[in-house]
């Protein structure tokens, strides 16, 4: 028994040592990689890089104001006529372009409509083309009363009763000498004066005859032009259904995205319901409140700076588009408008928005190229490499504004410094570069 508890300390022992031995080899191989690894790090080719200078700007003063995000323009679209909706088009959210379609209502009885109306102009042209041909007039001809058949007969009437009445005149006068001269008997004479007296009322009355004929062509004429204004108010009717029915397809009045769509298909819906909500956020604008005291330092055309929380570590530039005339009178601020470029569509409706809008004044600042900034994302911070002798040093950097293709360095890098702009993620510190 004693001799099995000797053997199980000797194997103890053993396997103590024999950890200790492994332990003490992997220490030595690490001292000799770390060894390694700076031997590496002095004996490394030297890194092609790019290079930019930092230079000195002037830079403006600013205001700094809260705001609220709005969008730009808000359109509550609704059908111009009645009706049940067929198709609907648009989803929220979806960007949809300026006079593209949204939605279209049942046109059905609006093409009926449209078919009566065009037959309506077909009866009234007909009726034209009947007005003109009851006085002659075809393919469009100018009125003349004397041309119309019923006048040209009446005048033709007229002419021979006053040939007949000349003739008569001259037969009783001509009797009226031979009775003076006793050649003819009375009797004869009362004969022609009578024909003298019948042809005079007859040639009256071919007159009346063809007066009427005339009165009635000129009232022929006005139901053509009658007609015409039918043709004119059914082309009116005609112009009135294609309208009812183009307005049966609802479309966006701008580019925007839909952030509403309460209409359904199968859905009945008059002039007072809306198909759908768009808003116009490129540019976006800013509602933005600014103090009493710097409210006289706003201008209209002024450029503003804003960030917002969902992009912390991005700025979007815009302008002072309006300033209200009157000051909340709780808050003793003015709201003050500034559209911001939203291309991407980054900035939302709603959003919270911390802005600084420039003034008069302003102080000089470090600025260098964006290419020259790294962003190392797991610690969310800013770091620059400046060149000095061909070796690369490490600045931990605070980003200030952003101007065109510059970022303003508020700590970290001086003027007039030699920084890379290339290769950032290959940089460290004390690295050998060329450029």
């Amino acid at each position: 028994m004693l001799d099995l508890r000797v053997l199980r300390v000797q194997v103890f022992t053993a396997a103590v040592s024999l950890a200790a031995c492994i332990s003490c080899g992997s220490s030595g191989r690490g001292n000799s990689n770390r060894g390694s690894s700076q031997a590496n790090s002095e004996t490394a080719p030297a890194i092609t890089i790019t290079v930019g200078k930092s230079e000195s700007r002037d830079i403006a003063s600013t205001i700094s104001a809260t705001g609220s995000l709005i969008a730009n323009e808000t359109s509550d679209v609704a059908p111009k006529v009645a009706g049940k909706i067929s198709n609907v088009y648009a989803n929220v959210g979806e960007f949809v372009a300026g006079g593209s379609v949204l939605a279209r209502i049942d046109d059905r009885d609006a093409r009926l409509r449209l078919a009566q109306a065009q037959a309506g102009v077909k009866q009234a042209q007909a009726l034209v083309r009947q007005a003109e041909a009851r006085i002659g007039l075809l393919n469009g001809g100018k009125f003349e009363a004397s041309t119309v058949p019923e006048v040209r007969a009446a005048n033709a009437n007229y002419q021979q009763a006053l040939a007949q009445q000349k003739q008569a005149e001259a037969n009783e006068a001509r009797y009226r000498e031979l009775i003076e001269s006793g050649d003819v008997s009375m009797m004869q004479y009362e004969t022609f004066r009578t024909t003298r007296d019948t042809a005079r009322a007859q040639s009256r009355a071919a007159k009346d005859a063809l007066d009427a004929a005339v009165n009635t062509a000129r009232q022929n004429n006005q139901a053509i032009v009658t007609a015409q204004a039918n043709v004119e108010a059914a082309a009116t009717q005609v112009a009135e259904a294609q309208q009812a029915i183009q307005d049966t397809v609802i479309h966006a009045p701008f580019a925007g995205y839909v952030s509403s769509r309460p209409a359904a298909v199968g859905e009945y819906v008059s002039s007072a319901s809306i198909i759908a909500t768009i808003l116009r956020t490129n540019p976006i604008k800013a509602q933005i409140q600014v103090a009493e005291a710097d409210v006289p330092q706003v201008v209209i055309g002024r450029g503003v700076s804003v960030e917002v929380d969902a992009y912390k570590d991005r700025k979007f530039a815009g302008t002072v588009s309006a300033i209200n005339p009157g000051l909340d009178p709780n808050s003793r601020a003015a709201t003050v408008e500034a559209l911001i470029e939203n291309g991407h569509n980054s900035l939302r409706s709603g959003m919270f928005v911390t802005a600084q809008i420039t003034r008069e004044g302003g102080s000089k600042a470090v600025f260098v190229p964006k290419s020259a900034v790294y962003h190392d994302q797991p610690t969310q911070s800013y770091r620059v490499y400046v060149i000095q002798d061909g070796i690369a040093k490490f600045r931990g950097v605070q980003l200030g504004i952003e101007e065109g293709d510059s970022y303003q360095i508020i700590s970290g890098v001086e003027a007039d410094e030699i920084v890379a702009t290339s290769g950032l993620d290959q940089l460290y510190e004390g690295a050998r570069v060329i450029y």
